[in-house]
């Protein structure tokens, strides 16, 4: 089972940018799919955005044309770019192999905030 680590978040203005990165350690990493999810206070934990193993992606409508996963096998890491962030990007994101089975990590703020 891979085991995964966020970082990257931070507080940004309304159409900065920002890069997350989901770490793993274990094997056999290349052969999972890796989503991004995000949770905002009160609300509902949300997909955001999903990279198969063969590098095939999936985006949430709120996100699409801004964000971008990607993922660099040999440094075990997913990335999240973020551009055009908006004000309701504010959230606490997580990455996770699957959202019943992996387990969840303490995540990394993102605040989008003028």
């Amino acid at each position: 089972q891979v085991q995964l680590v966020e970082s990257g978040g931070g507080l940004v203005q309304p159409g900065g940018s920002l890069r997350l990165s989901c770490a793993a350690s274990g094997s056999m990493f290349s052969i999972y799919a890796i989503s991004w999810y995000r949770q905002a206070p009160g609300n509902q934990r949300e997909l955001v955005a999903l990279i198969t193993s063969g590098g095939s992606t999936k985006y949430a409508d709120s996100v699409k044309g801004r964000f971008t996963i990607s993922r660099d096998n040999a440094k075990k890491t997913v990335y999240l770019q973020m551009n055009s962030l908006k004000l309701e990007d504010t959230a606490v994101y997580y990455c996770n192999w699957d959202p019943v089975f992996g387990s969840w990590g303490q995540g990394t703020q993102v605040t989008v905030s003028s």
